[in-house]
């Protein structure tokens, strides 16, 4: 609750802010997760099927508490011969009926009332999880596509020279038309992917307010928010092992898999109980009347008290019925646990395997973009010396461009999968954050909104 009130006072803040100033407001990852957290359409609906299994628990407790009941009934009957009795008949009452013995059925229901209390909150965890892990994944998406902007801006304004000195060593005879064909042609090929770079930073601003529960502005092109950082390499993982005890024991889809179990099992406990019988007490208030007049006064009244059993000796076998479809609905429930395992094993594994694809394509990257850089240089100075081709610089170039777009997509692979590992793992930000080695620092929406932009 405490992250839930510090997220929705961020959000009114950067709101305001965004307003007074005329803009909109600027996330970072950790405030971009707390908001969705806080107002995500997801966890807002998981919350209330929390709430609902609350009330299913008041609704169980019930059973152990007396109930007060009204009765009534008047009628007037027709006789066709004579009779001396009256032909008006009435009957009301005010009972306090108490259960003293109903087979099991009400301890079972409050049984299952609060599994499915645990299950909700499960699944409340694991809707949790996994928009963190949407918000993120999308914020570092953001953050690529932005990174992949000024690549391409920067490898336009590039070929932008080198067209322009093409055309130049055209006019003054020194190279002919299929030089600057060439660098026209190489312009032409780059100016497409920077188009598409930006469509995507749009089409990722969507997708981080949907995420995050805000509204788009009707009939505005204009992005909703605004992303604070930089795409960086956020090194450090734990163990493959370590991860998967962790899943396995913590993770909040297998934590409710296992309730359905034990529901089901308490519920054929509750099916069985059809089968006993129930024993119950009642005292209350009768208000009556008498049909025969020779028997006393028509209006009669008093206190009412008693012992109450039912027994249903054969019911048709629906109680058979309803037990053969819970044995059927627990094994179901096994098979579901088994699959949610594999699964969650499964999303582990693969999280590690983006890792250690983008650490490998990382190590190697990481001194192709120095390397790339210094040929460029070199492919430059030999044209100028006369040493080399035109080619050279545009192969250069492109290679220039290449090099840091692989190592950008490689690093959001990398943060993709730590966010990825995360929610497989069940891990908090604090937890995964020590995992790693380092101090989550809390958020606070006024320092946040004072580093915002």
């Amino acid at each position: 609750m405490r992250l839930d009130f510090r997220a929705v006072a961020l959000s009114i803040l950067l709101a305001l802010r965004g307003a007074l100033q005329g803009g909109v407001p600027t996330y970072t990852a950790d405030q971009a997760v707390a908001l969705a957290q806080a107002q995500n359409p997801e966890i807002a609906i998981a919350r209330k099927k929390m709430e609902a299994a609350q009330g299913g628990l008041i609704e169980a407790r019930a059973g152990y508490l007396p109930a007060l009941v009204s009765t009534g009934v008047a009628d007037k009957r027709q006789h066709q011969e004579q009779t001396r009795l009256r032909d008006e008949d009435y009957n009301a009452s005010l009972r306090l009926q108490q259960n003293v013995y109903t087979g099991g059925a009400t301890t079972n229901r409050i049984a299952i009332a609060r599994l499915k209390i645990e299950q909700a909150d499960y699944e409340l965890q694991e809707t949790v999880n996994r928009i963190t892990m949407e918000t993120r994944i999308a914020f570092y998406e953001a953050l690529l596509n932005r990174a992949k902007i000024h690549v391409h801006q920067d490898s336009v304004r590039s070929l932008e020279e080198e067209a322009k000195n093409q055309q130049e060593r055209l006019r003054a005879g020194l190279v002919g038309t299929l030089n600057v064909q060439r660098a026209e042609v190489a312009l032409a090929n780059e100016r497409p992917e920077l188009i598409n770079a930006q469509t995507q930073l749009k089409n990722s601003y969507l997708r981080l307010a949907e995420l995050l529960g805000i509204d788009l502005p009707p009939g505005s092109e204009q992005a909703p928010l605004e992303i604070a950082g930089e795409l960086e390499y956020q090194p450090g993982t734990p163990t493959l092992n370590e991860c998967l005890v962790r899943a396995d024991t913590e993770r909040p889809l297998i934590k409710a898999r296992q309730r359905e179990i034990e529901i089901e099992d308490r519920q054929y406990a509750v099916d069985q109980s059809e089968l006993r019988p129930r024993f119950g007490v009642f005292g209350g208030y009768e208000v009556y009347n008498e049909r025969d007049p020779d028997v006393g006064h028509e209006f009669n009244h008093g206190f009412v008290a008693g012992v109450s059993a039912t027994w249903n000796i054969f019911d048709g076998f629906a109680t058979k019925g309803r037990m053969q479809a819970t044995r059927a609905r627990r094994d179901a429930a096994v098979k579901a646990l088994e699959a949610a395992r594999r699964t969650v094993a499964s999303e582990v594994r693969s999280a590690f395997f983006d890792l250690q694809q983008s650490d490998r394509i990382l190590a190697s990257e990481e001194k192709n973009v120095h390397t790339a850089n210094e040929s460029l240089a070199v492919a430059k100075s030999n044209f100028g010396a006369g040493l080399g081709t035109q080619l050279d610089i545009l192969q250069a170039a492109s290679d220039v461009t290449r090099t840091r777009t692989t190592r950008l997509g490689a690093i959001y692979l990398h943060n993709a999968a730590l966010a990825r590992l995360a929610r497989a793992c069940a891990f908090t930000s604090e937890t995964f954050a020590f995992m790693r080695g380092e101090k989550k620092p809390q958020l606070n929406p006024a320092d946040a909104l004072t580093n915002s932009r």
